[in-house]
């Protein structure tokens, strides 16, 4: 079963990509990270991280106010308890994905790879389509609009080596023929970088989505 996603409208952002090297700095502290998933499961104040944690309430508030600062938790409700005021926070997005362009001249590069069947240029090409997304993710929030993605995913088991490389070049073909169908050089058309990649499944994925439910389409 091929899974396909398209992007649309949300009234608010589900994945921050990480552009600032303050706000990646805030999350190399293990605590950090742990107080992050903690109140991805549920919001909380830093009295209460302290009683399900452990660790000093005043330590935690350093390290809380910290990551709002950065942007990584966001302020929920404020409310007086005991003659203070208690301050709840929610993690201001569902998962952080950290922009590769901040490696700079270090980070991978596919046209520097010779080699296009190795797992070394697949990952530069992964890298790359990271990059290009943050910025146009950047571009499009900036403007105020959607961005528009195309995501293809499936799996399929080959009997042998001979039969995966009859597929890759029958895939080859199709889209070959698909995009020469489809290409429009004319004014006010818009280029789309279209990705194919395979690589062998993890075992544990093989697990995972025998106990999960169909993939549908839905927002991203």
């Amino acid at each position: 079963m091929v899974q396909r996603g398209t992007a649309r409208p949300q009234a608010s952002e589900h994945l921050h990509v990480l552009d600032d090297p303050r706000r990646v700095g805030s999350l190399l502290s293990p605590l950090r990270r742990q107080l992050l998933a903690e109140l991805g499961h549920e919001p909380d104040s830093a009295a209460g991280l302290a009683r399900r944690l452990g660790f000093p309430r005043q330590k935690l508030n350093y390290h809380l106010r910290q990551m709002e600062d950065a942007g990584l938790v966001e302020l929920l409700e404020e409310r007086q308890r005991r003659g203070c005021v208690e301050r709840t926070l929610r993690v201001s997005a569902r998962a952080f994905v950290i922009d590769p362009a901040l490696l700079g001249s270090l980070g991978a590069d596919p046209s520097a790879i010779q080699d296009r069947f190795s797992s070394s240029y697949q990952l530069a090409t992964a890298t790359r389509l990271a990059r290009e997304l943050a910025e146009l993710q950047r571009g499009a929030a900036s403007a105020k609009k959607a961005l528009p993605t195309i995501t293809l995913e499936t799996e399929v088991r080959f009997a042998s080596a001979e039969r995966r490389a009859t597929f890759a070049e029958e895939l080859a073909d199709a889209i070959a023929r698909l995009a020469a169908r489809y290409q429009d050089t004319t004014p006010g058309s818009r280029a789309f970088r279209i990705v194919l990649a395979g690589h062998p499944a993890l075992k544990r994925a093989a697990a995972e989505d025998a106990t999960a439910s169909p993939t549908r389409e839905k927002p991203s």
